[in-house]
C-alpha cells in the first residue's frame, strides 16, 4: 500500500512543478513581449518626431492640414504645434519612467555576449581634432547634423532663388529681401536645433537614463550643439541687420517692439545674452576664467525668456518640450541643493588630496561610477563643483565619499577650512560652530555600472582620476566577497602620476580586510609610472600622517536630499506627468478666460504667459509632488535610523590616519616604474594575448591627452584584429571636463 501511496503521489507533485514551470515561462514570455512592446512605441515615436524636425521645410503643407485638423481645440495654433514637436518628447520620457521602474538593468549575465563583437558606442573613430575622442555612434549622429542643416538651407536657398524670380519685385530690393529671407531660414533652424540643446543638460534626466548616457557624457553634446546653435542664431540675426543697415534702418528696427510677428528687441537681448554664453563658454576662456564662464552661463534664464518674447508663443512651442524637461530637473534640483548635509568626515591626505565623506539616507542608491555635486557656502553661494565618487556603494549604505586634487582656488580655501580647525585630541579647546556648510546635488551617473559587465577590465587613469576606480576596485572586491554578480575576472590598472606621494591614494581601499582572498579569486595587476621620478624617494615606504577630522562636523543630522531625478522612479514619475499636466490645464485655462476672452493678440505678450504657465506648472503642481515626496522620504529616514539604532549602524567612516605603503592590500598587486610614461601598445598586447578572444572593457580617467592615447590604441588594436584568438577593446571615458 505504501508503495501504490508513492507511486500515487509523484505524479501530483510532477504535475504541480510543471504548472509552475509552466506559470513562469509564460510570465517570463509576458514580460518580454512587454518590454520589447514598449521599447518598440518610443522607438517609433522618436523616429516620427526626429523626421518631422528633418523634413519640416519640405513638409509645409503636411503641418497645414495638421494644424487646420488639430486647431479646433481651446489651446489654438499653439496646441497644434505643441502636439507635433513638443508633445512627443514628453510622452518618451512618460514611457521611459514606465520603462526603467519595470525593466531594470542589473541583470550582468544576460547582457554579456557570447562572442566578443564590435560596439558602435564603445568603438573610437575620431581620436584628435576639435571633437576630441568620438565614437562611431557619436560621428553618426555628427553627420546626421551637418546633412540636416545643409540639406535644409540648400533647400530653402533654392526656395528663396524662385521666390525673387518673381518680376514683380524691384531689383534693387532683392537683395534686402535676399538676406532677410536667408536670415529667416537661419533662425529656423536654429530653433529646431534648440530642441536638441537642452535635452543633454538635465543632469538626472529620465531620457539620458533611458540610454545609459551620463551627465558628464552628455555636456559634450550639450557643448557641440550650443556652438551650432549659436553659429546659426549669429548668422541670423547679422543677415538681419546688414540688411537693415543697408536700408538705413539699422537703430529703428533694432530697437522695434512689434505686437505682431516678430519683436526685434527681444531678439537682440536674447542673442546678447547667448553670445556672451557662447563666448565665455569657449575653451581658452573657460579654462582660465571658470568662474566667468559659470556666471555668465545663468544667462540662460535671460536667452530662454526673450526668446520667447522674440518669436511669440506658437514658435515657442516647437522647442517647448525640451526646455519643459530641464525645468523640471533644475527646479528639483533646486530643491535637492537646498539641504545641509553633514559631513562625516574630511581628512587632508599628503599627496595633496582632501577626502571628505557625506552622510546619505540608505536608500539613496548609486554605484561606483556616480558623481556628485559639491558647494561650499562658505566658498560660493553659487559654484558647484563635480567630483566622481571613490566609495563603493557597497563600503556603507550610509554615507558616499569623494576625492578632491587642491589645484585651485577653491580647493585651497577648502583645504585651509578644514586643516584650520583646533585639534580635538589636545583638549580644552571648545570648537567653533561649523565652518563647512555643504549642499550636495546628485548622485548622477549611468544607469547601470557597466564596469561590471566585461570579464577583462584596463584602468587607465592619470593623477586624481584613479579616484573613480577606487570605488570600482572596492566594489569588485566586496561584489567577490560577497558572492554578488560580478564579470570581472582580470583587470589591468594603469596609473601614472607625477610623484611618488600619489601612490598613498590606494590606500583608500582596504582590500586584505574588504576580501582577504582577493589574490586568488581575482586576477588583478596595478602597474604604476612614476613620470617625473626617476627613482623613489627616500620617504616612499615611511608611515605618511593624514590630518583627519572625523565626525566634528556632524551638528543637525542631516542626510543628502533623496529629491533627485535618479532617485525614486515612481515619484520623479509623477513629479513630470503631474507638471505636465498642470502647464497644460494652465495654458488651457489661460488660453480660454484671458487670451481669448480679452482678445490678446499680442505675439510677445502670448509667449510670455506661455512660458510663465510652463513655471507654474513646474512650481506650483510639480511642487506639490515634491512636498510628498519630501515627506515619505523624511518618514522613511526615520523608521530607518528606529531600526538601526540598536544595530549602530551609522556608517560613520574614520579615515585612515596613518597609510603605510607596505606590500598589504592593493600595493601587494602594485608594480611601479620610475621616470617613464606607460607604453600602452605594449600593455595592451600583453593583456590581450593573456585574455584571447574576448571583449576588453577599457575605461579611462584622465586630460584630454590621456583619452586621446587611449582611444588611439584601443582603436589601432581592434583594427589590426586579424591575428587570431584577438580581443576587442571597448573604450569608455569617465572624465568630466566642463
Amino acid at each position: 500500500m505504501a508503495q501504490n501511496h508513492n507511486s500515487q503521489e509523484q505524479p501530483l507533485l510532477l504535475s504541480g512543478n510543471s504548472k509552475r514551470a509552466n506559470f513562469s515561462e509564460k510570465s517570463t514570455w509576458f514580460l518580454s513581449l512587454a518590454k520589447w512592446t514598449l521599447k518598440c512605441l518610443m522607438w517609433v515615436i522618436l523616429i516620427i518626431w526626429v523626421c518631422a524636425i528633418f523634413f519640416f521645410c519640405i513638409g509645409r503643407n503636411f503641418l497645414e492640414k495638421w494644424i487646420k485638423a488639430t486647431q479646433g481645440t481651446i489651446f489654438g495654433i499653439t496646441g497644434s504645434i505643441f502636439l507635433g514637436f513638443s508633445a512627443p518628447i514628453l510622452i518618451i520620457a512618460f514611457l521611459a519612467f514606465i520603462y526603467i521602474s519595470a525593466f531594470p538593468g542589473d541583470d550582468f549575465e544576460k547582457k554579456k555576449s557570447k562572442f566578443p563583437r564590435f560596439r558602435l558606442w564603445t568603438f573610437p573613430v575620431l581620436v584628435d581634432g576639435p571633437f576630441g575622442v568620438v565614437s562611431a555612434t557619436e560621428f553618426i549622429g555628427i553627420v546626421l547634423f551637418i546633412v540636416y542643416v545643409l540639406w535644409t538651407m540648400t533647400y530653402y536657398t533654392v526656395e528663396n532663388t524662385e521666390i525673387l524670380s518673381n518680376p514683380s519685385i524691384p531689383s534693387k530690393e532683392k537683395s534686402y529681401l535676399m538676406l532677410e529671407l536667408t536670415g529667416l531660414r537661419l533662425g529656423l533652424i536654429g530653433l529646431f536645433c534648440m530642441v536638441f540643446l537642452f535635452l543633454p543638460v538635465s543632469r538626472g534626466s529620465i531620457l539620458l537614463r533611458l540610454i545609459d548616457i551620463p551627465f558628464e557624457h552628455a555636456t559634450r553634446y550639450h557643448v557641440w550643439l550650443g556652438h551650432l546653435t549659436m553659429f546659426l542664431f549669429t548668422f541670423h540675426g547679422l543677415f538681419y541687420m546688414i540688411s537693415w543697415g543697408l536700408q538705413g534702418i539699422f537703430f529703428e528696427k533694432m530697437l522695434e517692439w512689434a505686437d505682431i510677428g516678430v519683436a526685434n528687441l527681444p531678439g537682440v537681448i536674447s542673442l546678447s545674452a547667448g553670445l556672451l554664453m557662447w563666448v565665455t563658454s569657449l575653451h581658452p576662456v573657460r579654462k582660465k576664467q571658470f568662474e566667468l564662464f559659470f556666471y555668465t552661463h545663468q544667462l540662460y534664464v535671460v536667452f530662454v525668456v526673450f526668446l520667447a518674447l522674440h518669436v511669440g508663443d506658437f514658435l515657442f512651442s516647437m522647442v517647448a518640450g525640451a526646455v519643459f524637461l530641464f525645468m523640471l530637473d533644475r527646479f528639483l534640483r533646486f530643491c535637492q541643493s537646498r539641504t545641509k548635509v553633514d559631513l562625516i568626515s574630511a581628512s587632508c591626505r599628503p599627496c595633496g588630496t582632501v577626502e571628505l565623506t557625506f552622510s546619505k539616507p540608505a536608500n539613496l542608491h548609486y554605484n561606483a561610477l556616480s558623481f556628485i555635486f559639491v558647494q561650499v557656502r562658505e566658498l560660493s553661494l553659487l559654484q558647484w563643483h563635480p567630483f566622481s565618487v571613490s566609495s563603493s556603494p557597497l563600503d556603507g549604505k550610509n554615507h558616499i565619499s569623494v576625492l578632491i586634487k587642491v589645484l585651485g582656488s577653491w580647493t585651497d580655501k577648502l583645504r585651509d577650512i578644514i586643516t584650520s580647525y583646533p585639534d580635538q585630541s589636545k583638549g580644552g579647546s571648545h570648537l567653533p560652530p561649523s565652518r563647512i556648510t555643504a549642499s550636495v546635488e546628485g548622485p548622477y551617473g549611468h544607469e547601470s555600472p557597466y564596469h561590471l559587465m566585461y570579464e577583462n577590465l584596463i584602468l587607465v587613469a592619470g593623477g586624481i582620476g584613479i579616484s573613480p576606480f577606487l570605488a570600482i576596485l572596492s566594489d569588485i572586491l566586496h561584489r567577490v566577497q560577497e558572492e554578488k554578480p560580478c564579470l570581472p575576472k582580470n583587470i589591468l590598472v594603469i596609473w601614472a602620476v607625477k610623484k611618488s606621494k600619489e601612490l598613498s591614494l590606494l590606500s583608500a581601499v582596504d582590500a586584505q580586510s574588504t576580501c582577504p582572498s582577493f589574490f586568488e579569486r581575482l586576477d588583478l595587476d596595478i602597474q604604476t609610472f612614476v613620470t617625473q621620478q626617476t627613482e623613489p624617494s627616500l620617504e616612499e615606504g615611511k608611515m605618511e600622517q593624514t590630518v583627519s577630522f572625523p565626525s566634528i562636523f556632524m551638528k543637525h543630522g542631516n542626510r543628502m536630499s533623496c529629491l533627485v531625478g535618479t532617485g525614486n522612479n515612481l515619484f520623479g514619475g509623477l513629479y513630470v506627468v503631474l507638471s505636465t499636466l498642470g502647464f497644460i490645464v494652465l495654458f488651457g485655462f489661460v488660453q480660454v478666460y484671458y487670451i481669448e476672452k480679452f482678445g490678446i493678440y499680442q505675439w510677445w505678450y502670448r509667449g510670455l504667459l506661455f512660458t510663465a504657465c510652463m513655471v507654474a506648472g513646474v512650481v506650483f503642481f510639480g511642487g506639490v509632488v515634491i512636498i510628498l515626496w519630501h515627506f515619505f522620504e523624511e518618514r522613511r529616514v526615520k523608521h530607518e535610523k528606529l531600526a538601526v539604532s540598536d544595530e549602530n549602524s551609522n556608517d560613520v567612516v574614520e579615515p585612515m590616519l596613518n597609510c603605510e605603503m607596505g606590500q598589504t592590500g592593493l600595493a601587494s598587486a602594485q608594480t611601479v616604474s620610475y621616470g617613464r610614461r606607460p607604453n600602452f601598445e605594449e600593455l595592451f598586447t600583453n593583456f590581450s594575448d593573456k585574455v584571447g578572444s574576448a571583449d576588453i572593457g577599457v575605461l579611462v580617467c584622465g586630460p584630454p591627452a590621456l583619452q586621446c592615447s587611449v582611444a588611439k590604441e584601443c582603436r589601432s588594436q581592434n583594427l589590426k584584429r586579424g591575428r587570431k584568438n584577438h580581443a576587442i577593446f571597448h573604450f569608455n571615458s569617465h572624465s568630466f571636463d566642463l
